[in-house]
């Protein structure tokens, strides 16, 4: 995986684990990261009901895609240059359910119940500061202490039900250019013509391998 995508990756992961908010509106946005030393180029995001794609773009104008469908449980990772893509299951049994459930957190005004339900360890610590204003759009700002001490910010926005800044000690992003609209339903699944990279089998004999 290119670097541009896994730094892509991590945001996402970094804003859905730590916020307790799934998007209940289409839109589109920016996806910025606020790191010192992160590039200049957005990514972008696109949500519609159960499901979201991330786009990462690299300077030499290669691209990477990842499609996650809350529905089925499933993520996948695109490689357009290749018309290629990975799947993987999202988790299965009870464990994996309340991670499901806690995408889809009904309450943006109330979301440290399900942060600390889904809190990897015991003991850490979250409240609501308030309100705030973010790029022009309301928002209600937590502070999240895990069992550590590493302390995150993440400000959700009650219209979209969906993160739209976070700073932790050493990562950050936000989005911006947030466009509320219907996004096409070809955006979430895997074009016809990509051929699945079964990567269970990559090491064995005779498997085929991407070049």
């Amino acid at each position: 995986m290119n670097p541009r995508l896994s730094q892509m990756l991590c945001l996402v992961l970094f804003s859905l684990v730590t916020t307790a908010a799934f998007s209940q509106q289409d839109f589109s946005a920016d996806l910025v990261n606020n790191a010192e030393k992160a590039s200049s180029t957005p990514a972008k995001i696109y949500a519609s009901k159960d499901k979201m794609r991330f786009e990462g773009h690299e300077q030499n104008g290669h691209t990477g895609t990842l499609i996650i469908n809350f529905a089925a449980q499933t993520t996948d990772i695109l490689v357009p240059d290749r018309k290629m893509y990975v799947e993987s299951a999202m988790g299965r049994g009870p464990g994996a359910q309340r991670s499901f459930n806690f995408f889809r957190a009904a309450d943006a005004e109330n979301a440290c119940d399900e942060w600390q339900k889904m809190a990897t360890k015991p003991g850490g610590t979250c409240h609501k500061i308030g309100p705030e204003v973010v790029n022009g759009r309301s928002t209600v700002k937590y502070q999240g202490t895990s069992a550590e001490g590493d302390v995150t910010y993440v400000w959700i926005d009650p219209k979209l039900r969906f993160p739209v800044k976070w700073q932790g000690k050493n990562s950050g992003g936000e989005l911006r250019n947030i466009q509320e609209e219907a996004q096409p339903a070809s955006l979430f699944v895997v074009p016809a013509d990509y051929q699945k990279l079964d990567m269970g089998n990559m090491g064995m004999p005779g498997t085929p391998r991407p070049h």
